[in-house]
């Protein structure tokens, strides 16, 4: 195959350093680059110490780039715009990947659209295919099926990469490399949206469009004190928890924790659906997890069509047994 010149991965970069999906987005850009004798370059976007980048290098990155303006402290789309496009324009990538995180995606969709270019979303699968084309795959219809893309062209390519699915082996730390700081100026007259104050919200849970492993609730719990038990189970399992659309509609979880088609899609390694019939739109958000657990009294509730694993019963009485014996098994 010809040489194609590079691959850019944007990054997200704050305080606490770097995203763990970027990581997963610049391992599936590395094997594609090798495939086409290639490099990575990253774009971290955002502000934050330089040093938390360094570890682009470890997951296959030849090139990172971080922003050195207080200015994008904040990440909005307008600043991002004005800091990715003439780095487009000057190094001409074939394709750039983007982690379908919420922030991944707008500038993905507002990119291709300034750009005019292609963009495929919530990829799963990435390879090289003949005389340098992107084949792709991505769940359509609400994930009840497959679509294969290929991309043809000079590019660059726009695609968002679904999180938890291009994981790799791990760093590799004998990959180094210096970090490039990039002092972009921008005037007040290119800053359409001014943030005056941001509020963070504060907690332990993890993100679970990230998480592993995600333990969710359905109407099944009765009532929101009792998702303190899937808290208990998600805590020995190191995950997060999750809840369907009711439960978010009734206030008892915030929309971050919401699954479906509705709420986040999610591709944890084991999903453990407590109380939840299993809605369609509840299915769009969860069923490529890889392994599906279901409990529910209902033995003909949807979500057993979907479950690796079903268990008939009373969620409120059998998940603090499970949260036991899996607090006693891993402790051994």
């Amino acid at each position: 195959m010809s040489l194609i010149k590079h691959i850019l991965v944007i990054a997200e970069l704050d305080d606490e350093g770097i995203k763990p999906s970027a990581y997963e987005t610049v391992h599936a850009a590395r094997l594609l680059a090798d495939s086409f004798n290639g490099q990575v370059y990253v774009f971290c976007f955002g502000f934050g110490s330089p040093d938390k980048a360094k570890q682009l290098f470890n997951y296959g990155a030849d090139r990172v780039q971080v922003l050195n303006n207080p200015l994008y402290n904040t990440i909005s789309l307008d600043l991002g715009l004005i800091a990715i496009e003439p780095q487009i324009i000057k190094d001409k990538p074939y394709a750039i990947f983007f982690p379908a995180t919420t922030h991944g995606k707008e500038f993905a969709a507002s990119l291709s659209a300034k750009l005019n270019v292609s963009l495929a979303t919530d990829c799963v699968a990435i390879q090289a295919g003949k005389d340098n084309q992107i084949i792709v795959r991505r769940p359509v219809y609400a994930g009840k099926a497959l679509l294969n893309l290929t991309l043809n062209g000079p590019g660059p390519h726009i695609l968002s990469l679904r999180q938890n699915t291009f994981r790799g082996p791990g760093p590799d730390f004998s990959r180094v490399g210096d970090i490039e700081l990039l002092d972009i100026s921008v005037s007040n007259d290119q800053r359409v949206l001014k943030v005056r104050e941001v509020v963070k919200e504060i907690g332990s849970q993890l993100d679970i469009t990230e998480a592993r492993v995600v333990v969710s609730g359905g109407l099944g719990m009765q009532q929101s004190k009792n998702f303190k038990l899937l808290e208990d189970l998600a805590q020995v399992l190191q995950g997060a928890v999750g809840a369907s659309r009711p439960v978010v509609d009734n206030g008892w979880r915030k929309y971050s924790n919401q699954v479906g088609q509705t709420g986040r899609t999610i591709q944890p390694d084991l999903y453990i659906a407590c109380g939840i019939s299993g809605a369609v739109q509840h299915l769009a958000g969860m069923s490529s997890a890889k392994c599906i657990v279901a409990i529910n009294k209902d033995a003909n509730a949807p979500i057993f069509s979907v479950a690796d694993y079903g268990i008939v019963g009373d969620a409120l009485a059998i998940v603090p047994y499970l949260t036991e014996e899996f607090r006693r098994v891993l402790a051994s």
